[in-house]
């Protein structure tokens, strides 16, 4: 930013203090970006509001920081003075002191920073395999008949397990394979118990468990060996590492993951009060279905012996039976009968009904012919008149009756009739339509 950029044109004199820190601060957001610092904190200070106040420091300079409340609040573990830690940071200014600090984003300690990169490359690469694939998971057994676990037989974990164990399902055996679960060679004793619990295929289902701790903590179930010795395990395999937070890459290749230990046994055992339960509604469903049954087939045997009776009474039914459908066979040939004589009347005195008569026909048919010669005449006459009336008509209109009476009719050469001595000129030769015949006449004079 030059100082054109940060001064407007012309530049202000005289500047108040609250002025010159703010734009020093809006200097310093925007022109450092949120980035990562190391060194050792010194004067650790926890306010009641929960907000944290220290000097991150080197060898050379140090430099105030804060790291407000709702950032700390998700470290899950405990800063203090000496401590070397990588800090995320936006550099700022606290205006109402004009003092330089760095506002603390991300809080960790020196050296996580690796540790996460190396964790991402081997999770990045497990997974590229398709180590993770869920097509490769494994069933948990609903009921099994035995339990492993692994893990440091001196671990509060393991009593945690042990006890939701004998809560939930005392009757099932478990079997404990001992491994260390952090320090050196902690990866690779893990997965020999591992290897071990297939070896001897004692166990349904096998339960990795520990309690939990920083990422170093933790680091061994983040060793390439265990994911892959959980990977090629034919028995299920259920971690409960950590917090619910916590995830580890034994988590990923595992087919199943708890987000503690307690949670990884009650996904293993099943819970007797809830088989009692069950047990019970099922035993009354089943006594229940059995007494209907029961009742059904106690009615269904009353019924077969209300049915049962004397062979004797049986044909006397029959016989009953024979007589009572002899009766209604000659009462429905009866009714037949009856209904096809009915049948035969009414047909007959529809035919009685419909017969012409031939004499009656013959009298209107000449009463008819009679009225039609008399119309016809009288029609004849009215025509007749009719032509009368419109023959006179024609003779008072006929243009040849007005030239008999000493008319003509003049045509101008063009043939359109003379109205109009403007139509014509001396000279014009014009044609005149007689009574009888036509002339034709040449034009020595006009006027009106």
């Amino acid at each position: 930013m030059t100082g054109h950029d940060l001064f407007p044109s012309p530049p202000k004199i005289l500047w108040c203090v609250s002025e010159l820190n703010r734009n020093a601060r809006v200097i310093l957001e925007q022109n450092f970006p949120l980035l990562w610092v190391s060194g050792e904190i010194s004067n650790l200070k926890r306010y009641p509001s929960g907000h944290w106040y220290f000097s991150l420091k080197d060898d050379n300079a140090q430099v105030r920081c804060v790291m407000f409340r709702h950032k700390n609040l998700y470290l899950d573990w405990l800063p203090q003075d000496g401590m070397q830690v990588e800090a995320q940071v936006l550099v700022t200014l606290y205006e109402a002191r004009g003092e330089f600090q760095l506002t603390v984003e991300l809080l960790r300690r020196a050296g996580l920073g690796v540790l996460f990169e190396a964790f991402e490359r081997l999770k990045a690469r497990l997974r590229q395999e398709g180590l993770f694939n869920p097509e490769y998971k494994q069933p948990l057994p609903r009921f099994p008949q035995q339990i492993g676990i692994i893990t440091s037989p001196n671990t509060a974990a393991l009593q945690d397990v042990l006890t939701t164990l004998q809560r939930r399902s005392p009757s099932i055996p478990v079997i404990i394979y001992p491994a260390p679960v952090q320090g050196e060679g902690a990866a690779a004793s893990i997965a020999t118990a591992l290897r071990t619990a297939v070896s001897r295929a004692e166990c349904d289902v096998l339960i990795m468990c520990r309690g939990g701790g920083s990422i170093e903590d933790l680091w061994a179930f983040n060793e390439e060996i265990v994911a892959r010795a959980i990977a090629a395990c034919p028995i299920p395999v259920v971690t409960g590492i950590g917090h619910e937070t916590d995830f580890t890459i034994a988590d990923f290749a595992a087919d199943v993951r708890a987000p503690t230990p307690t949670g990884a046994a009650q996904l293993v055992s099943p819970d007797r009060q809830e088989i009692r339960h069950r047990l019970q509604y099922w035993q009354h469903r089943l006594q229940q279905t059995t007494e209907r049954n029961m009742e059904r087939r106690m009615q269904t045997v009353d019924l077969l012996a209300h049915r049962l009776v004397h062979p004797g009474e049986r044909i006397r039914h029959q016989l009953e039976y024979l007589m009572q459908s002899g009766n209604r066979l000659q009462n429905a040939w009866g009714r037949q009968l009856e209904i096809h004589q009915w049948r035969i009347n009414t047909i007959r005195q529809r035919m009685q009904s419909a017969r012409p008569d031939i004499q009656a026909h013959i009298r209107h048919h000449r009463e008819l012919a009679a009225r039609l010669q008399r119309t016809m005449a009288n029609q004849l006459e009215n025509w007749q008149f009719r032509l009368r009336q419109q023959q006179q008509h024609l003779m008072h209109l006929d243009p040849k009756a007005v030239l008999a009476r000493g008319y003509s009719i003049a045509y101008t050469a063009r043939g359109d009739i003379l109205q109009d001595s403007r139509q014509v000129r001396t000279g014009d030769n014009v044609r005149l339509v007689l009574a009888s015949g036509w002339a034709r006449a040449d034009i020595t004079e006009t006027g009106k």
